[in-house]
């Protein structure tokens, strides 16, 4: 069953541009009009990735909140989100639906590596953005192959070289298991982590993501002496072996993918006392911690989700997630000016200098350049205690080539 939220977006502040672009003659492309601006999402509203679901509906909020303001340039946007339910096969039909049907100017946070790889030559052969994707597989940064898709994160292979580089000083003889899930994002961190650890890595375990339930390969992997436990799983199945991992009383030192660091989706129902000490990676302020509650930044996300999203879960870093995206894509479409066709989208989502969302952590920004579509590069590393992360250690350069 597809689902469809609509909602529109306005200016938060009052954006100036220069002489030349106020001039400059209105141009747009299929799903863009003075007034309006379509944009296409698909989201996993059902299946085994359906804790993800609430980015799309803070998104739709999101959009609300801005719409009330005016619109961005004067121009409202018609958000059009649909359940792909985590399924390669139903991403393809539903961004065929989005381009064909609905004839969106862009797709915007498509979610997970899969279903982004499933839909990027489609997205790409016709020229469509597929702007910002939420998955941080190194593949969705190639201007030069698929020069109408961008990322956003930081990639899975740059935080699992953060992950092996801790991993080496904190146990330079560990002996390192890999749990992941077996499609691009649990293969991609694990390029990372071959990268980093060599021959450290004495264990590989994957699992599919139709499997109910993954304990037998958490017994497998403790049962080969490992004293390091990489989980690089989804929300579902990361809480499981948070879970499973306290069962069988195994102690190792525990990373967790920053793809299911959620409090309120991973680390609650897996137990907050089977999740003290795992260490994660992060380039958001969460929500669940109080060093930001007289944060600025942090006040005023609060305040929305009071005002426009009131049954959201104030502590789920997925939540603040969605609004950090959102806002990306509304600097974009500013900088957008009057033209908005699909290239000029491109162009201004590749042209964002020193710009940043204040849910990033201080001294992280986004940067993108025509050879460069990752717009986050930079993490700090973070530990769990008590019921909360506790972030560790200085801003770290994430690019893969370090």
């Amino acid at each position: 069953m597809s689902m469809r939220i609509s909602g529109a977006i306005a200016v938060a502040a009052v954006v100036t541009f220069n002489a030349g672009a106020a001039l400059a003659q209105k141009k747009y492309d299929t799903g863009a009009s003075d007034t309006e601006i379509k944009v296409g999402n698909l989201m996993p509203y059902s299946g085994p990735g359906s804790a993800y679901g609430v980015i799309g509906q803070l998104q739709a909020a999101y959009f609300r909140m801005i719409n009330d303001k005016g619109g961005i340039n004067g121009r409202k946007i018609n958000f059009i989100s649909y359940d792909d339910a985590y399924s390669p096969p139903k991403a393809v039909e539903q961004v065929r639906k989005l381009v064909e049907s609905d004839e969106v100017l862009l797709v915007f946070d498509p979610l997970g590596t899969a279903n982004n790889t499933a839909i990027q030559k489609y997205l790409n052969a016709r020229k469509i953005p597929q702007l910002f994707v939420a998955a941080g597989a190194t593949k969705f940064n190639d201007p030069r192959n698929f020069p109408w898709t961008t990322g956003w994160q930081p990639s899975y292979q740059s935080e699992a070289h953060a992950y092996a580089k801790y991993i080496l000083k904190e146990k330079p003889n560990a002996r390192v298991a890999v749990f992941f899930q077996n499609d691009d994002l649990g293969k991609d961190y694990l390029k990372g982590l071959k990268d980093r650890l060599g021959a450290r890595i004495v264990a590989e375990e994957s699992y599919e993501t139709s499997e109910p339930t993954i304990d037998s390969h958490i017994v497998k992997l403790k049962a080969t002496g490992a004293d390091t436990l990489v989980n690089i799983s989804s929300p579902k199945f990361a809480a499981q072996a948070i879970k499973r991992v306290a069962e069988v009383d195994w102690k190792p030192l525990h990373i967790l993918s920053n793809v299911s660091a959620s409090v309120g989706s991973v680390i609650k129902p897996a137990g907050f006392e089977n999740a003290q000490g795992i260490v994660s990676a992060t380039y958001l302020k969460d929500p669940a911690d109080p060093q930001w509650d007289n944060d600025p930044g942090m006040k005023e996300f609060q305040g929305f989700l009071t005002k426009y999203y009131p049954e959201g879960n104030k502590r789920d870093i997925l939540l603040i997630t969605g609004y950090a995206l959102a806002e990306t894509l509304a600097q974009t479409l500013k900088q957008c000016g009057d033209d908005l066709t699909r290239e000029s989208v491109m162009k201004q989502a590749a042209n964002l200098k020193d710009w940043r969302t204040e849910a990033l952590l201080p001294g992280i920004y986004v940067n993108t350049s025509p050879t460069d579509f990752a717009p986050i590069t930079q993490l700090r590393l973070m530990r769990f205690s008590g019921e909360k992360w506790e972030l560790f250690g200085d801003v770290i350069n994430g690019d893969a080539t370090d």
